[in-house]
């Protein structure tokens, strides 16, 4: 066979970045930016390069996994399918179907297949037990999004482009491209930035990638950026700094939302912020008289017990300054598929709804058809006749991402059934009775069916299966769609593709009532998840309305240009984009307002000696890219960082360990000093802890790391959107002394 190039979207991260894949017999050769990428326009990073190393790594699952006896081992499709048709349906017969809980990780957001069919899947099961890892990230940002916009997706990205100040605020998208912001080569934007004239300050107890980027950082003491973000509110209202611009006639609360914040000035939190009061007040001035300003906050903002005051709060104060949904501030994409706040009648719509019913084992509230993933443990290892029975977990790995996975670890053992999608036997999967491998991610084809909602400009993108699959193994949509024909009772030999037509008409019956048959006949090219990205594109704000606009977008026309089509910079999209019951911006939702007696008790609580912080690297944002030879070479990246005066204060040895305790656990980790740590704070990256017996990661194992998140409280939650606490917390370090040293002492 001839060596070969072909095009792929990176599933890596939130970049998305287009790459030239070339391969010879189905073993890739090189990993390239793609040049002529309308989007990522030539950029990679070392994540992209590791597609190579993934695709070929040996310890990627490429059959089946089943338990006989106690250990897993090597199964036909036909065997597992048999074997989850056996053991799953009984228990659904017997409990109902909340006996059974869907788990998803990041993975299932890359991979759109995974993403449009794992929906399907949970429809199907009526259970209301799902669970995902946007409960310990990202989940406040919907909240505030949904309730102040109408839509858990509507949330505005900086113009990064145009912008003449960028304020970072707990986020560092030099190591993540972005966040809820998806921005390649954020690197090369940020210096064109700064080199037109522009600034850029980032506010985080460390200072990160992005801070040495920026014109100026600023230190502020963890979980204390609701304090920080309400005294520039009152600021702004104080010194007569508000100018709504062209959104003034279409808000509502502004008058609420200034009473809220009188009793939060600069001088009142400053102490708490570890920042002075005048520099509270310069950053609300820099970001009001500034010509176009853009105020972006991200993880760091969302992993505190004020998540969502946090998120709301952000978008808030681009509003009071005239920066939403304006160019070179904080603006709307507009996707040329899947996104909703494109369809139905503009400017007006149901809103969102939170709290429609609670769980079993804590009452907590569902968000967003959610419950946290940090609950999970207990409604497995409830006593209750009413619990979680059976598991599906869908490419996500919680025993290392989420608060106490030891207990997680334990529950997931007295389940009565277990089904993994991964493509690695790890530290979750190894819980599994069944474990399904989907293709490599160069053997599927891709559309953003997430990010491009967040892109920092529109385009429309689709890449074809790089290396077709050797064995014709079954991608993972064909078997997301058989475990829904064993639900239905049709069995695992049922036809799927008489299933998927039936599913995709009644999903497109919704829509288009009596002319479904006709749609689904017109995108009759395309089968599976080709299909419904053909049906939404074409009837999407570019799409050619199946005819009717004839120089309107086609799947077949995104896949003849090649690497895509660009769409263009964002344009405002106030007040079309809107899908609140008033029809207009909710500025105080009522139960942001009600939350704010939670800060005003918390202002007066006492700062502990050291607080806890997490953090990501380019190299390894998640725990199974340690897998990885490309992404796991180097110096050892599992390390905590601490400032040398408190490492002097503590007795903590540069390169030596110390043993950090929280929630009655204890972790040991090497130290290392570091000046880019605020005083007080201490930060172990997540993702690591590769130490666990029964999992197949034979690199990572090699260097594994701590776990952080054993230190971590399951309980402690964002009350409004019940993310976990991962940042702020409150911890106690000393010295770590091997045991023989210390007898020998």
């Amino acid at each position: 066979m001839a060596i070969e190039t072909g095009y792929r979207i990176c599933p890596l991260c939130e970049a998305a970045c287009g790459l030239d894949v070339t391969h010879e017999n189905g073993r890739v050769i090189a990993v390239r930016g793609a040049e002529d990428d309308p989007f990522s326009e030539g950029y990679i990073c070392p994540k992209g390069v590791a597609l190579a190393d993934l695709h070929n790594d040996p310890d990627r699952l490429r059959t089946p996994l089943i338990r006989k006896d106690g250990r897993l081992v090597e199964a036909s499709y036909d065997e597992a399918f048999a074997l989850i048709e056996e053991r799953l349906l009984p228990i659904l017969a017997a409990h109902g179907p909340d006996a059974l809980g869907f788990v998803l990780g990041n993975p299932v957001s890359h991979h759109y297949s995974l993403a449009l069919y794992a929906q399907r899947l949970i429809r199907q099961s009526r259970t209301r037990y799902v669970y995902s890892a946007s409960t310990v990230d990202q989940i406040p940002k919907h909240v505030s999004s949904g309730l102040m916009f109408g839509h858990w997706m509507s949330i505005a990205v900086p113009d990064i482009t145009r912008t003449d100040l960028l304020v970072v605020l707990g986020a560092n998208p030099a190591a993540s491209n972005g966040s809820l912001w998806t921005v390649p080569d954020f690197k090369g934007k940020a210096k064109a930035l700064i080199a037109r004239g522009g600034r850029m300050i980032t506010i985080d107890p460390r200072r990160t990638e992005t801070a040495r980027l920026a014109s100026e950082h600023l230190f502020i003491r963890p979980g204390s950026d609701v304090f920080l973000l309400l005294a520039i509110v009152e600021t702004l209202f104080a010194e007569d700094l508000v100018n709504t611009g062209h959104l003034a006639d279409h808000l509502d609360g502004l008058e609420d939302l200034r009473a809220a914040v009188e009793p939060y000035s600069p001088e009142r939190v400053a102490d708490r912020c570890g920042m002075t009061a005048e520099t509270i007040r310069d950053l609300a001035r820099q970001l009001a008289k500034t010509e176009r300003a853009v105020l972006y906050g991200r993880i760091g903002t969302c992993v505190q017990s004020f998540g969502t005051l946090n998120s709301w709060l952000v978008d808030v104060i681009n509003i009071l300054t005239g920066n939403l949904d304006r160019e070179g501030g904080a603006m709307f994409p507009k996707a040329a598929a899947f996104a909703a706040n494109t369809r139905g009648k503009p400017g007006i719509g149901r809103g969102v709804a939170l709290g429609r019913y609670t769980s079993r084992a804590e009452a907590i509230a569902e968000v967003m058809s959610e419950f946290p993933v940090s609950s999970l443990a207990g409604e497995i290892a409830s006593e209750n006749e009413d619990r979680l029975r059976a598991l599906i977990s869908i490419g996500t790995n919680p025993v290392l991402s989420t608060p106490n996975g030891d207990r997680l670890s334990e529950a997931l053992d007295k389940l009565d059934f277990m089904i993994s999608f991964d493509i690695y036997l790890n530290e979750t999967t190894r819980h599994a009775d069944v474990i399904l491998p989907g293709l490599s991610p160069l053997a599927e084809s891709h559309w953003d069916y997430v990010f491009n909602q967040f892109a920092w400009r529109n385009t429309a993108r689709f890449s074809e299966p790089v290396i077709a699959d050797p064995d014709s193994r079954p991608h993972e949509w064909q078997m997301l769609l058989r475990l829904q024909a064993i639900l239905r009772g049709l069995g695992a030999d049922a036809d799927l593709q008489a299933l998927d037509d039936e599913l995709t008409l009644a999903e497109i019956s919704r829509v288009a009532g009596d002319l479904a048959p006709q749609v689904l006949a017109a995108a009759s090219a395309f089968s599976g998840p080709e299909r419904l990205v053909e049906i939404e594109l074409r009837t999407g704000p570019y799409g050619d309305q199946f005819g009717t606009k004839p120089d309107g977008l086609t799947l077949a026309k995104v896949i003849a240009s090649g690497k895509g089509l660009d769409l263009g910079l964002h344009e405002p999209r106030m007040p079309e984009l809107l899908r609140t019951p008033s029809g207009r911006i909710e500025l105080a939702p009522p139960l942001f307002i009600a939350d704010l007696a939670r800060v005003e008790a918390d202002l007066s609580d006492p700062v502990p000696e050291m607080l806890l912080i997490g953090r990501r690297d380019l190299r390894s944002n998640n725990s199974w890219m340690h897998n990885l030879p490309i992404l796991a070479k180097g110096p050892n990246r599992c390390k905590a960082l601490v400032h040398p005066d408190d490492a002097a204060r503590l007795g903590l040895a540069d390169g030596g360990k110390a043993i950090l305790s929280a929630a009655g656990r204890s972790i040991v980790v090497e130290i290392e000093w570091s000046d880019d740590m605020m005083a007080g704070v201490i930060s172990v990256p997540h993702g690591w802890g590769h130490d666990l017996a029964g999992a197949r990661l034979g690199l990572a194992a090699r260097n594994p790391g701590v776990n952080v998140n054993r230190l971590l409280d399951e309980a402690a939650r964002d009350p409004l959107s019940g993310n976990s606490v991962l940042n702020g917390i409150a911890i106690t370090v000393a010295p770590y002394r091997e045991p023989g040293l210390q007898a020998a002492e």
